[in-house]
């Protein structure tokens, strides 16, 4: 009997131990899904000009990404601009950065190097296009530009791209009808100022603090890009199909405006990768980007604008699988 009673007693010993066992092993399996790691390493993040807010977007975004990704290091790189972007991710040289859809369109319109690999992540904040001369200017169209100075963006930037596309539904040739200056949002409201240029060319989000600050040392206007142009635009082909027509609210930059809103056009602005990004590091990425929106708009207004609704949308970009997957996880 007492030999009966220690082989039960072993036996439910032996159940028991199993039951926690399998008990464990669904705890370890809940807290720690299988696959699924903290992503690592070092990335470099391409983002713009100084003073523009693709950089100052990028700072406080590598912020919020050290909080959110501490095991990730990121470097960030100012550039030119949306073009010399798009080529870095092409060559290895960046993993993430930020363009315009049209310079995209571009880039893959004229199948430079890597084209296929680009990915997007997320559509951010629209760009609008600013004209800004002094407000005693007689320019009151583009096409009043002909023979004057114009600031038409650095040559890899999206500006330059926007700008020459302007001029030419104007009916200007940008070489030819204007005396183009490649220059940068950093450079192009000091050379106003000093009547180094009679007008210039930006593309970016609302308020931008540089034309911002000129506007509080030189009276400024901003000059009205109506409809025609954005239909021209449209008549260019599949990669200008991007733009839309746009207003720049009567408070977006009260000393040059009088109270008054300004028509102009919009571009959307996409978060980059490729391909080869580890989709674990894309999905925390993106969510950060969507998760810091508030955050970071308190200082960068534009980034107020990242809307989860329409953060999807990348066209003409298909989506990196990492950020496919972030969205599923929050789809309701």
């Amino acid at each position: 009997m007492p030999a009966a009673l220690s082989r039960t007693a072993r036996r439910r010993v032996l159940q028991v131990s199993a039951a926690l066992l399998a008990l464990a092993g669904v705890l370890v399996w809940w807290l720690v899904p299988i696959g699924a790691k903290e992503p690592s390493g070092h990335i470099t993040f391409s983002t713009g000009v100084p003073t523009g807010v693709y950089q100052r977007y990028g700072k406080l975004l590598q912020q919020a990404l050290a909080r959110d990704l501490p095991d990730v290091s990121i470097t960030l790189k100012d550039s030119e601009g949306s073009q010399q972007n798009l080529a870095r991710l092409a060559s290895g040289e960046a993993d993430f950065t930020v363009a315009t859809a049209d310079a995209v369109a571009q880039y893959q319109r004229d199948r430079k190097p890597g084209f296929e690999r680009l990915r997007g992540c997320a559509r951010l904040y629209d760009d609008y296009v600013q004209l800004v001369v002094p407000k005693g200017s007689t320019v009151q169209s583009v096409a009043d530009l002909r023979g004057r100075r114009v600031g038409v963006g650095q040559d890899g930037s999206g500006v330059r791209l926007i700008a020459d596309r302007v001029l030419a539904a104007a009916g200007l040739t940008p070489d030819v009808d204007i005396v183009p200056v490649s220059a940068g949002i950093d450079t192009m409201p000091g050379l106003l100022e000093r009547h180094r240029l009679d007008a210039f060319f930006w593309s970016g989000g609302l308020p931008t603090d540089a034309v911002q600050e000129l506007s509080v040392r030189l009276p400024i206007r901003l000059v009205a890009l109506d409809e025609t142009l954005v239909q021209s635009l449209h008549d260019v082909g599949d990669s200008t199909r991007h733009y839309r027509s746009a207003t720049i609210p009567a408070d977006a930059y009260s000393r040059a405006q009088d109270g008054n809103a300004v028509d102009t056009l919009a571009v959307a602005n996409i978060l980059v990768t490729t391909e080869a990004a580890d989709p674990d590091l894309v999905e925390g990425f993106t969510r950060t980007v969507i998760g810091s929106r508030d955050r970071i708009g308190s200082q960068v207004h534009p980034a107020q604008l990242v809307d989860l609704r329409t953060a999807i949308y990348t066209d003409p970009l298909p989506l990196h699988e990492g950020a496919r997957r972030y969205y599923r996880s929050v789809k309701p």
